[in-house]
């Protein structure tokens, strides 16, 4: 069984960062990163945070288990190593909370992932229309934290009941509660309560654009 040491040197290999690079995300110098990985020396927890930050699975890091949860549910994971079984999921790190939209095609893929094709299909899930977006900002926190990644179903635009949907508005990406109104007005929720809810009236919904349904998040357990 491997090691914290050389799990976490794994994920590094994954993302492509030098022992130096991760070590300045993290704060700390490329010796005691050197040491984290040759198991001289035990990492701390804001230096494992500042790493799930950065896109490092640390629950995998700390455990050596790639299951994530779904709804109560497990689904299993297996990073960047492709089977028959399995199915790719491309993740994409860019701005879903806010920031200038574009379609998916020409956005730079950050890694693959490959998740097992029966476990996508019991959560009701066509892998070929999955992606996975990081979340940016804390618009949805209690939900969804700054930095978490979520699984998206593209094939599902359409909020007949309410959920979170990743939307295109007016050019911004966010990652909302919708509900649809009477009359086809859509309400825009953000779980956190210090932002106020919005409403899209049934005038203004050609500036709106459901990308798909965030259906399980990958996140860090707290």
């Amino acid at each position: 069984m491997s090691s914290i040491g050389m799990r976490l040197r794994e994920e590094r290999v994954r993302l492509g960062f030098s022992q130096t690079e991760l070590g300045d995300i993290a704060g700390i110098t490329k010796n005691t990163q050197m040491l984290y990985e040759s198991e001289k020396r035990s990492p701390k927890a804001d230096y494992l945070s500042a790493l799930h930050a950065a896109g490092v699975n640390t629950h995998y890091v700390l455990t050596g288990n790639r299951s994530i949860s779904s709804g109560g549910e497990s689904l299993s994971l297996a990073a960047n190593e492709p089977g028959p079984d399995l199915s790719p999921v491309k993740m994409y790190d860019i701005e879903a909370a806010a920031g200038a939209g574009r379609s998916f095609e020409g956005e730079p893929v950050k890694t693959t992932l490959y998740f097992s094709t029966a476990e996508l299909s019991e959560q009701g899930l066509d892998p070929a229309q999955v992606v996975g977006i990081k979340v940016r900002g804390d618009s949805m926190d209690g939900t969804l934290a700054d930095g978490d990644w979520v699984l998206v179903d593209r094939s599902n635009r359409d909020p007949k009941q309410e959920g979170v949907f990743l939307l295109l508005v007016s050019g911004e990406r966010r990652i909302k509660r919708v509900q649809r109104l009477a009359g086809g007005a859509l309400y825009l929720i953000s779980d956190n309560d210090h932002y106020q809810p919005e409403m899209i009236k049934p005038q203004d919904m050609h500036d709106v654009e459901i990308l798909g349904r965030c259906e399980i998040r990958i996140g860090r357990v707290v």
